[in-house]
């Protein structure tokens, strides 16, 4: 095969991001050049621009049997009628869901996501191709994307951006139907803002990024970061994610039945969807208003009022009056949508009002978190009891195939249910995970480890190249119990909780018999200075203590920091502030990768814990004062570790195999894989919501 063609056919299988969690292509293209691939962070359309001819020339006779497998996998995959859509929940098939996210964490090669919002979106949106429910994800292209984090000498954060090359990502541009680039024209107050729109293929499903052309940056600083700027730029970036992105699906000719706004940031789309339908049908507000809301779904995240996006009511007419002529509507009726209390001339706009007010279907993402949720809202019902708050909840799921580590993919086999498999047939096949061969799952499980501590050591050497400091990298132990602890660095998730009572937790982490070793990795928001100072609390930790080779902080986190955490650790860790944490997938993931969770009884947890899947921090009790609760909750964590956690690692036989330890492993996987996976909760979404929502059910009863 000639080096061009070979060339031509990674590029193709590479603008399908299928490829992010079937990883056959990311082998052959590590077969071609490993060391490219790792350098241009696992980018397929990046490695095909910049890898020699030479090295494909060498490489083609021996991968051209696995690219030719690929695209006919590809191909079979795409081409297949019988998922679980069009078994179980035909209707969604081609209902034209428009899904709406401010991020989406689909892979590290498009880097426009911060965290568990985006890693969520990405994930709804493969198992809506998995499922061949009809989904087309909607966002921005933020030309910096998120921020690269550095720490400097001194334990501070620091931050850089990427300038994107759309040219280098697995994007392409839409076009018009005259050849010419798709502009969306998107009206702000008295300016335009021209957006280019992008289409990313994701399995069966498309994603569609706008991308202003000329943010005006004197006005509008930060404006190509994902949640960069002041107000008046996130203002901006929701009336392009809502109002663009809504006229984006119209123009490339998708009329969405269904309408689901991850967040309240693109609640704009709803007014625009009620303009549309007004100037289309010549309808009254109230009645476009109504008809719209109906197929309106609103997914709420945030259990903490403060976290809720607001803005000044004055500055918001400013910039929503071409949207407000179209709607007719007086200053007074807009306003009202985003404040609980109406009548209060100064109340900010909330985004989260605004749509649940436009929205006929809302729910939260636990089962906690709803209780949270219709307590917390339930003034926008003051007639209703709290019971009767209209707020449910889909708890959330994480796609199995991008999360697993492909060692144990191997392991599980057959014993994992299929993409598309329904809950019956999923919970029997998981059922077969009860009888792993414990030597098998604990002779990766400890290669995976052993690759962790590698990488760890590599990112402390690194970092302190570059900032040319002599210090030798972390010394972890292989054999040691190694918990990890990663996530958004934020004052409720409460990092430093194990190091509150520092003398007992020393003699944890430093006992010869049986030690403890802790790996946190996490980044702060680039304006949240006390979250900073918790990065810098556990540098400070690990260096005046005598702790360097017992805790180490991973710098630079990201998704693929996460999945080799989430691989090679035992125990993961999690210890929000109970009822601060809406869900929490990240404890989901390590489930599927044979790690066990200790979290305090929040988010999902709550309901998924039980003594033979994992650890329980506390009782779920809450007190008023939150330093009494954070002491109560640091005494239990380190009640839990010493007599529960560690005694059950370190007990071993002859062999030196923990077998009762790998019964908690694999009762967690056999009870929660299949429950706490991202296809049981689209499907969740298609039957209880979706289906609603475009009115589609056969039947439906109303108290």
């Amino acid at each position: 095969m000639e080096t061009i063609q070979l060339r031509e056919r990674l590029e193709a299988l590479g603008s399908n991001l299928w490829w992010s969690w079937d990883h056959r292509l990311e082998t052959v293209l590590r077969r071609i050049d490993a060391g490219l691939w790792e350098r241009i962070r696992h980018n397929p359309t990046a490695f095909v621009r910049d890898v020699t001819s030479e090295r494909l020339e060498g490489a083609a006779a021996a991968v051209i049997a696995d690219v030719m497998a690929i695209e006919d996998a590809l191909s079979a995959y795409m081409a297949d009628t019988r998922t679980w859509a069009a078994r179980h929940c035909h209707s969604v098939v081609s209902a034209a869901i428009a899904y709406f996210s401010p991020e989406f964490c689909i892979h590290e090669s498009l880097p426009i996501y911060s965290g568990g919002l985006g890693v969520l979106a990405g994930d709804h949106l493969k198992s809506c191709s998995d499922l061949g429910v009809g989904a087309v994800g909607v966002s921005l292209l933020y030309r910096h994307g998120y921020f690269r984090q550095n720490v400097l000498a001194d334990g501070w954060q620091s931050e850089t951006y990427d300038d994107l090359d759309p040219s280098r990502l697995p994007i392409s541009r839409v076009l018009a139907r005259d050849g010419q680039p798709l502009v969306i024209e998107i009206p702000l107050g008295e300016q335009r803002i021209d957006a280019d729109l992008w289409r990313v293929q994701v399995g069966r499903c498309t994603l569609l990024l706008l991308d202003p052309r000329d943010w005006p940056e004197q006005v509008l600083p930060g404006a190509h970061r994902l949640y960069g700027g002041d107000r008046a730029t996130r203002l901006a970036q929701e009336i392009v994610l809502g109002i663009g992105g809504y006229r984006a699906l119209r123009a490339i000719g998708v009329r969405p039945r269904t309408l689901h706004m991850n967040e309240g940031h693109s609640a704009f789309a709803a007014f625009e969807a009620i303009a549309s339908l007004m100037e289309e049908s010549r309808l009254p507000f109230d009645d476009a208003a109504s008809d719209v809301a109906s197929s309106v779904v609103f997914t709420t995240h945030t259990p903490v009022e403060a976290g809720h996006d607001r803005f000044d009511p004055d500055t918001l007419l400013a910039t929503l009056a071409p949207l407000q002529k179209r709607l007719g509507i007086d200053d007074e009726r807009l306003l009202s949508y985003g404040r609980v209390h109406p009548e209060k001339e100064r109340e900010t706009f909330c985004m989260t009002v605004c749509a649940m007010k436009l929205a006929r279907h809302t729910n939260a993402v636990s089962s906690l978190h709803g209780h949270v949720s219709r307590r917390m809202w339930k003034s926008l019902w003051p007639r209703a009891s709290e019971l009767d708050v209209p707020i449910g909840h889909v708890t959330n799921g994480v796609h199995c195939r991008t999360w697993l580590a492909p060692e144990l993919e191997a392991v599980y086999g057959s014993s994992l249910a299929r993409d598309g498999s329904d809950a019956v047939e999923a919970a029997i096949a998981h059922r077969e995970l009860l009888d792993l061969d414990d030597e098998r799952l604990w002779t990766v499980k400890r290669q995976l480890k052993k690759r962790l501590v590698a990488f760890v050591a590599a990112n402390a050497r690194s970092r302190y190249a570059r900032l040319a400091i002599e210090h030798p990298a972390p010394e972890l132990d292989p054999e040691a119990l190694t918990i990890g602890l990663a996530r958004r660095f934020a004052l409720y998730k409460r990092a430093l909780l194990p190091f509150r009572d520092l003398e007992r937790a020393r003699a944890l982490l430093l006992n010869a018999e049986r030690p403890v070793q802790f790996l946190i990795a996490g980044k702060a928001h680039p304006a949240d200075e006390p979250a900073k100072k918790v990065i810098r609390g556990v540098l400070a930790l690990a260096r005046d203590h005598g702790l360097e080779n017992r805790v180490a902080f991973v710098e630079g986190y990201d998704q693929i920091v996460s999945r080799k955490m989430l691989a090679g650790c035992d125990l993961w860790l999690n210890v929000p502030r109970r009822p601060h944490e809406a869900c929490g997938t990240s404890g989901m993931k390590a489930v599927l990768n044979g790690t066990l969770n200790c979290s305090t009884l929040d988010g999902w947890w709550d309901e998924a814990w039980d003594p033979e899947v994992g650890f329980a921090v506390g009782n779920g009790s809450v007190h008023a004062d939150p330093d009494v609760q954070d002491e109560r909750d640091s005494v239990a964590l380190l009640d839990v570790l010493e007599r529960e956690v560690v005694p059950l690692f370190y007990r071993r036989g002859t062999d030196g195999v923990p077998r009762a330890w790998l019964a908690h492993v694999k009762a967690a996987l056999a009870r929660l894989g299949y429950r706490y996976n991202s296809d049981r909760m689209v499907g969740d979404y298609a039957t209880l919501l979706y289906a609603p929502a475009a009115g589609t059910v056969s039947a439906e009863i109303r108290r």
